[in-house]
Formats: structure tokens, C-alpha cells, sequence
């Protein structure tokens, strides 16, 4: 018996991802509003949950401690300051495309938002801001219930600013592209509370912005 002859490996040259990476200078042409997901209201979420049916037998409602929903509104990261979603820009981004006729579900998977630290109680990416502080705010709102009710919010006035730094696959999108895009978040989309593109609403003109040049 003869050994078998072993035939030589096929090699597979396999090209990298063409990802590119563009700072941008953003300034706050509308105030920017905050209301993140406290702790607190988690908290009396997961209690309702655990308590079952027994949770609004005999329960007595808590006074509102306003100051307190306002520092809760806020994202703050593990070394204390101040910051917002790095996914706010990324979601914005993606649904700026259906203006310009870019695929959405392309963008899901060519578009990042790269963070500047992250929230220290939910772990969320955050992006930090470059210029503003946030003052408290109060706004009512109706609930899904149609009852109304005050919130207490956190605001940036305009003239808040921000450094993006955006994540791009170049063999979807240009540098042009992505431009493009932002800029459309920020005369069209927004972020944040009260913008334009809120899902249930239209908005109240927050959350806008301006590219700043160098």
C-alpha cells in the first residue's frame, strides 16, 4: 500500500473591514433635555414585580422629592461627570437615513457612536459633553392614562457642546455620508427629550444641533 499523497492547503485571503473613524465638533442650537431611567424607578418597578398581586393593597404614595428626580435624570459616569447616550446619536444617525434613502438595516450594522466612558449605574456608553452644565427644569406631561403629571428634568441651554467621535464602515459610507447624516440629526432628527423625531409625539424642537467647524 502506498500512503496517500497529501495535497497541499488551499489558502483564503480574507480582506480586514474597512472601518474608519471622524471626530466631530457638535453645538447645541436647542436645549438638550435629559430624563434617564432612575434608579429609584427601577427599583419601585422590580418591588411592584416581586410583591405580585399583593403590590397596591394598603400602599402609600411617597411624596415627590422634585431636586431628587432632577440628579436622577441624569446620566453620570463612573469617574462623576455628566454625559448622554452615545446610542441617542447612533439611533438618530440610522433613522436620518430614511431622508436620504440610505438603508436603515445597512446602517444598523456600519454606524457606531464610540463612547467616552459609561453610566455608573446602568453601565449605558456615554458620550461626554465639552461645554454646559445641566439645570433643573420642570415640565408636564400626560401620561398613557391621560392624567397629567409634573416631571423634573435635566436641561442643558443652547450652546452645549460635545466631541463625537463616529465609527463608520467605509465600504457602506463615505466620510461625506456620515456628515451628511449628522447634520441631518441635528437640523431634523435631534435627540434627547422632546425632539422632533420622538416616537410618540412631535416633539417640542429640543435636542438640535450644529456642526462646528475647527
Amino acid at each position: 500500500m502506498t500512503k496517500k499523497q497529501e495535497q497541499p492547503g488551499e489558502q483564503v485571503t480574507i480582506s480586514p473591514p474597512n472601518f474608519q473613524t471622524a471626530v466631530f465638533r457638535l453645538i447645541g442650537t436647542a436645549p438638550y433635555v435629559q430624563n434617564a431611567f432612575s434608579k429609584k424607578a427601577r427599583e419601585a418597578m422590580k418591588a411592584t414585580q416581586e410583591a405580585g398581586s399583593t403590590a397596591k393593597k394598603g400602599k402609600k404614595r411617597e411624596p415627590k422629592d422634585f431636586k431628587a428626580c432632577h440628579e436622577e435624570a441624569k446620566h453620570e459616569s463612573m469617574d462623576g461627570w455628566p454625559g448622554m447616550p452615545a446610542s441617542a446619536f447612533r439611533n438618530a444617525m440610522i433613522s436620518a437615513c430614511r431622508i436620504v434613502g440610505f438603508h436603515m438595516t445597512k446602517a444598523k450594522l456600519s454606524l457606531f457612536a464610540e463612547a467616552d466612558g459609561f453610566d455608573a449605574e446602568s453601565g449605558v456608553p456615554l458620550i461626554r459633553f465639552a461645554k454646559g452644565k445641566p439645570e433643573y427644569c420642570e415640565h408636564y406631561v400626560r401620561l398613557t392614562t391621560g392624567v397629567c403629571d409634573i416631571r423634573a428634568r435635566a436641561l442643558w441651554k443652547p450652546g452645549w457642546e460635545v466631541e463625537l467621535r463616529v465609527r463608520f464602515d467605509g465600504d457602506q459610507f463615505t466620510l461625506k455620508d456620515v456628515t451628511n447624516l449628522l447634520m441631518r440629526v441635528g437640523m431634523q432628527v435631534g435627540i434627547g427629550e422632546g425632539r422632533p423625531d420622538s416616537p410618540k409625539s412631535c416633539g417640542m424642537g429640543w435636542g438640535l444641533f450644529a456642526l462646528k467647524g475647527k
